[in-house]
């Protein structure tokens, strides 16, 4: 297991055919303010992949680009809403098809309330992650080998945890529901980077 620090873009040709495990870091949870600082990429074979990006970037990264807008590689998330928005706000494609690993834990796990990454990957995969440099400032001119380990974890473990989560969901007969509420997370990321993040346009009142 290797985590691979790049700057500005991905290397071409480092990943593997077949599904990319996908996560994001940015200076805070407002994506039109707060400004994409890393892109989290691994396809699952035991390497993690770091992307900065430094202050004023133009976010052209045409190979990260390339392997987020392909159609025919799944993308893995935990909390595919937020990551979608950043990568369509900050580098301009739409980062699909989707995989989201929160939504499908809300769907199946519902004896409980606790679908964040770090509980999931205890129960379902029996390993402790920290969650402990979340809240670090990740667009400081360096890294600290404590956020790059963070970072790299959030990817390390999306495509086991798909494995996991697909068997509970074809036990209990909700495949396809989890497959059509993935596939409207891109148009959901839409609406929150339009000015509806907050509001239910199909509720009632």
């Amino acid at each position: 297991m290797t985590v691979h620090f790049h700057e500005e873009d991905l290397p071409a040709d480092v990943l593997a055919p077949g599904p990319v495990a996908v996560d994001t870091e940015t200076m805070g949870l407002i994506t039109p303010r707060d400004r994409l600082c890393v892109v989290q990429i691994a396809d699952g074979r035991g390497d993690e992949h770091l992307v900065r990006f430094g202050p004023g970037s133009d976010y052209a990264a045409p190979n990260l680009r390339a392997v987020l807008a392909d159609p025919d590689r799944l993308k893995l998330y935990h909390f595919a809403r937020f990551d979608i928005a950043a990568i369509r706000h900050y580098l301009g494609v739409v980062a699909a098809p989707v995989y989201c690993t929160k939504t499908a834990s809300r769907l199946i796990r519902t004896y409980t309330d606790r679908h964040g990454l770090k509980e999931l990957v205890r129960e379902l995969l029996g390993q402790e992650i920290s969650k402990q440099q979340q809240s670090s400032d990740w667009g400081a001119p360096e890294l600290s080998d404590a956020q790059k380990d963070y970072a790299a974890s959030d990817v390390r473990y999306l495509h086991r945890l798909r494995t996991e989560l697909d068997q509970r969901l074809a036990r209990e007969g909700r495949t396809a529901l989890a497959q059509a509420c993935f596939d409207f997370l891109p148009a959901r990321a839409e609406l929150d980077l339009a000015g509806w993040p907050e509001i239910d346009i199909f509720a009632h009142v």
